[in-house]
């Protein structure tokens, strides 16, 4: 009998040890997990104070739409994007420095593309080869509506952009206008449409890869810039445009 005494005493010690390791380790789990999801909470407060170019919230693929053509402009293939950059930069070396004509090249193009179709469709009886296979190509309806649509929304909204800044409404939009008009006015001046395009397109096809590689140092300097262009405008608002009378704020009720 205290031989059964000790044994059911020692059973009960070792799994009062054993209840209180589970519980112990139980306990550490619970606080890895807290810690963890402290930790990705401050994470994540962190990356919201960060400053980022114009609020963004989202990555630079997201805004610009995702996709194929996102990943074109940001050069995940550098093949492809270096390809679609050497053609654009042989096609305004054609036209602006060999001074080639559109039509002139259009026209060329359909005479050799033509000739060599219509030889080869005739010679393949003679040289025992397949005539050339030619396909069908039709534009698509629902393309050219999508396409219709939506530079009608855009023209739309550009001229409901212009009625508002003519009534008076927004001083900061009207100023932000004149500042980009003047300088395209400029640029036009020094340059042609075709080399205006051909630096936009550049840029557009530059700066987002950029952007994107310097990402942390870009938003930094722009903060810093943003600090300061309010700071003067603040400044200019007070002395200068304070003084401006406005025009109405809301249209008469008829």
């Amino acid at each position: 009998m205290a031989e059964h005494k000790e044994e059911s005493l020692m059973d009960k010690i070792s799994e009062k040890l054993h209840g209180g390791d589970s519980s112990s380790s139980s306990s550490d789990s619970d606080d890895d997990k807290k810690g963890s999801s402290s930790a990705t909470a401050a994470a994540a407060a962190m990356k919201a104070k960060i400053y980022r170019l114009f609020g963004r919230e989202r990555p630079v693929h997201s805004v610009l739409g995702g996709g194929k053509p996102a990943d074109l402009v940001l050069w995940r293939n550098k093949k492809i994007s270096g390809g679609v950059l050497a053609g654009a930069t042989a096609i305004w070396l054609l036209f602006e420095v060999m001074e080639y004509h559109l039509l002139t090249l259009l026209c060329h193009c359909l005479i050799l593309s033509l000739a060599i179709l219509f030889l080869w469709s005739n010679a393949s009886a003679f040289i025992n080869k397949s005539p050339p296979n030619i396909p069908e190509v039709k534009i698509p309806e629902d393309l050219t509506v999508n396409i219709a649509l939506s530079l009608r929304f855009e023209l739309n909204r550009g001229l409901a952009t212009l009625r508002e800044i003519g009534h008076g409404r927004d001083l900061k939009k009207f100023l932000i206008v004149i500042a980009g008009l003047w300088v395209l006015s400029v640029l036009g001046s020094s340059c042609n449409f075709l080399t205006l395009f051909y630096i936009v397109f550049v840029a557009l096809y530059t700066v987002p890869v950029l952007y994107e590689k310097y990402e942390d140092k870009v938003d930094a300097l722009g903060e810093k810039a943003m600090i300061e262009l309010k700071k003067y405008y603040a400044l200019f608002e007070e002395k200068c445009l304070s003084k401006i009378p406005k025009g109405p704020l809301k249209d008469k009720k008829h």
